[in-house]
């Protein structure tokens, strides 16, 4: 597993009780490959010592050299004006712009394919088999309707690092008016047109639990995505609704024993989104 390595990004601190939870689901995992984290300097490094106890490796990364007007047009002002997010809420720490530092991973060319994992995820089961996925490979970015199956999500994807593709992404990336509506995901959907789709299962989402209860299956869910609100945010919108995933999720973060996945509950009703 020398060559394979699992990545995630830190762009602020106010991710780190999520990549933290993410670490420690991916060692119970019993996985040997890398575990990766990119960080800019929007991070201070005495943070980061978490991490590195739980045996990540640290990789710092600057934020792409974009052009002003291309920040501009990506700010959270503008991202939330243009694009606003109607399904759920943002927390405040989000910072749209920061979401396309994840192509730095394209650089990391020490490993031959990592897989991406967003700091908001935890791991449920062993997923080394992605590392034998060709690249792009993402699950679909369902948590509404079926009909979402067409457009990915960025939360969980597989890549071959390469600065030849690295360089291919910053020339399609920024240019004269272009404006990427949920930034890094519409980027990477446009640029691997012919994405290869992971099950949903490899990226659950979490708003699945009350809008597609059908669709969910304990002991399938190899992979947990908190999309929108965060189960360390205090008091979100959805805590109610989510309590039991949330209360998973802190069982990781806090280092208690965890349950048994498969004979957890599963939802008991259709909520109202």
């Amino acid at each position: 597993m020398a060559r394979n390595a699992y990545v995630t990004l830190l762009t602020n601190a106010g991710f780190l009780p999520g990549a933290i939870a993410l670490l420690r689901s991916l060692n119970l995992t019993g996985t040997k490959a890398d575990i990766v984290v990119m960080h800019t300097a929007g991070v201070d490094e005495t943070a980061l010592a978490p991490l590195v106890s739980l045996g990540a490796k640290l990789a710092p990364v600057e934020l792409l050299p974009t052009s002003d007007d291309f920040n501009e047009r990506h700010s959270r002002r503008n991202q939330h004006e243009n694009a606003p997010f109607t399904k759920g809420r943002k927390p405040e720490f989000h910072t749209p712009l920061d979401n396309f530092c994840k192509l730095r991973l394209w650089q990391l060319e020490e490993y031959d394919t990592v897989v991406f994992l967003d700091a908001d995820t935890l791991v449920l089961a062993n997923i080394d088999k992605l590392f034998a996925y060709p690249e792009f490979s993402a699950a679909p970015n369902v948590y509404e309707s079926l009909a979402d199956f067409h457009r990915l999500n960025s939360g969980v994807f597989v890549a071959h690092p390469s600065q030849a593709t690295f360089g291919r992404m910053q020339a399609h990336l920024d240019r004269p008016g272009i404006f990427w509506h949920r930034t890094d995901q519409t980027f990477l959907q446009d640029f691997f047109p012919d994405w290869h789709g992971l099950p949903v299962t490899m990226n659950m989402l979490q708003y699945v639990w009350f809008n597609l209860p059908e669709l969910w299956h304990w002991p399938s869910i190899a992979v947990l995505h908190f999309q929108y609100e965060k189960p360390w945010e205090k008091d979100h919108p959805k805590a109610g609704r989510l309590e039991p995933l949330i209360e998973l999720w802190r069982a990781f973060y806090e280092g208690r024993p965890i349950p048994d996945i498969a004979s957890l509950p599963g939802p008991e009703a259709k909520y109202d989104a």
